[in-house]
């Protein structure tokens, strides 16, 4: 019975499969259907790649969810003259992908200390903490020393390799901070945000720990503030903040490092040497904004330049911080730009490795609340108004949509944040509000806020689930819908696969 079933099933598959090939496929010459062939063959032709990743790059675009990252992608698209929807990232180009779940031990909408904590040292933690399990409570000073958890870095620096840092935030920030630091409080920056006799040493501080043990060799970004005594002024007039007298910069000059603190003194750095490149007293500037200091894809090339000089090998955290800023601010212009210096930075990391050596995972730590209208034509500026679809065409029809309310409405708007519609008046209890007639010229100025409901002064996070893209050795483990945490485990098996 069981043979006849068996039996009965080839034949059917075989005659299907036969009537299928006689059949006159009519749009066999569409492109739409030649590329999808092409890619079928791109795809089969993938195999898994097994050898032990001498390398790691993990590329963390702050806040840049999906929606982010679809925007990013259209932006750049439209910029080179296409329609958008159709263009390619680098890191899309990528043949592993997953969807990543980034809830916390207590956040079903997470903050970026745990979700750095979570890929860096492959457990899940609580909101507002860096690198400690949950036997450490949020605030706790003694909870560094009883809680701690093993990184990434110090796996691999015991291991023979290098370490490195890249960010667009202040080193001492929530993602960076996680290569090295352990703190019961993401605030602790500084000693000044400290309670009283603390046990546990600010995040600055501790980056030098991190530097006096070995476990950093290269550290780019901003901050220069939490590293600097009170009453110091830096190289461009910003006031140190720290109350113990320390100057950290110099400390980790006497280490034999190098000091970098604008576009002109890194590019005149040895890269035979450690460097510690420091160009704003806070956050670096937005791309958009960017004069002075390098960008996110220079000082990725500058740290890989430096880390490859060890034969063992290295782990490097590039960290596109300023995303998560924009969206917080409600700012679409800023978000994509800072997108796109973060895809540039992908590429330019991926045009200079070996990728049968180096795992590159490309992800964010979590999303935000933004969304995105429809119904808009092909080729809508995706920061500006949204167009018409044109029945008859591609592209748009060039009439922006216009809502119930008679008024046009832009392509991605927020749930929540500074822009919001919603207004109170002085001295009243009720909000009221009405949307703006917006032209499309206003609408497309970078300093425009995203139209929102929920009054925020700054837009939140979001809980849904961001993407990781991934090529190089055992980046067929991303597959599926996985914790955050297997991230770092992946990583993990790549350096350590025999």
């Amino acid at each position: 019975m069981t043979f006849r079933i068996i039996t009965a099933t080839l034949v059917g598959t075989f005659l299907a499969t036969s009537a299928l090939a006689e059949v006159a496929v009519s749009q066999k010459d569409s492109k739409w259907y030649t590329d999808a062939q092409a890619r079928i063959d791109e795809l089969a032709a993938v195999t898994n790649n097994t050898n032990r990743a001498k390398n790691v790059i993990l590329f963390v675009a702050d806040g840049n969810g999906i929606g982010s990252n679809y925007a990013t992608r259209l932006w750049v698209g439209q910029k080179k003259g296409g329609l958008g929807d159709d263009h390619v990232l680098p890191q899309e180009a990528f043949p592993n992908l997953a969807l990543v779940k980034t809830y916390t031990t207590n956040g079903q909408t997470p903050d970026s200390s745990p979700t750095a904590s979570a890929m860096n040292t492959g457990v899940k933690s609580r909101n507002g903490t860096v690198n400690l399990d949950d036997a450490g409570d949020y605030e706790d000073c003694n909870a560094a020393a009883k809680a701690g958890l093993t990184t990434f870095s110090e796996i691999v620096t015991d291991m023979g390799k290098s370490v490195g840092i890249v960010t667009t935030a202040r080193l001492t920030h929530a993602t960076p901070a996680a290569v090295y630091a352990k703190s019961a409080h993401r605030d602790w920056e500084d000693d000044t945000k400290l309670p009283e006799k603390c046990a546990q040493k600010d995040i600055a501080a501790q980056m030098v720990d991190a530097v006096n043990a070995g476990t950093l060799d290269f550290i780019m970004g901003g901050g220069r503030q939490h590293f600097l005594p009170n009453g110091i002024t830096d190289d461009e007039g910003g006031e140190g903040r720290r109350m113990d007298d320390r100057n950290l910069v110099e400390e980790i000059k006497s280490k034999g490092w190098q000091y970098v603190w604008n576009d002109e003194t890194a590019k005149a750095a040895d890269l035979t040497k450690p460097v510690l490149g420091i160009f704003e007293a806070s956050h670096m500037k937005y791309e958009a904004d960017r004069t002075g200091e390098p960008s996110l894809a220079e000082m990725t090339e500058m740290a890989i330049k430096n880390l490859s000089a060890n034969d063992k090998g290295y782990y490097l955290e590039v960290e596109a911080g300023r995303v998560d800023h924009a969206n917080h601010d409600g700012n679409m212009h800023r978000t994509v730009t800072d997108g796109e210096a973060f895809a540039a930075a992908i590429e330019k990391a991926a045009s200079m490795v070996d990728l049968n050596e180096t795992l590159i995972i490309v992800t964010a730590d979590h999303s935000h609340a933004i969304n995105f209208n429809g119904y808009c034509g092909r080729g809508t500026p995706i920061t500006g108004l949204c167009y018409e679809v044109d029945d008859h065409g591609i592209e748009h029809t060039g009439k922006p949509s216009v809502a119930l309310d008679g008024k046009p409405y832009t392509v991605a708007g927020y749930l929540n944040g500074a822009g919001s519609i919603l207004h109170q008046e002085e001295g009243a209890n009720d909000w009221t509000g009405s949307r703006p007639d917006l032209t499309q010229e206003q609408a497309t100025d970078p300093d425009y806020l995203q139209q929102a409901l929920l009054p925020m002064t700054s837009e939140t996070h979001s809980g849904e689930d961001v993407a990781v893209f991934s090529t190089g050795p055992w980046a067929h483990l991303f597959r599926g819908v996985i914790e955050q945490n297997v991230i770092f485990h992946v990583m993990l098996h790549a350096v350590t696969a025999e």
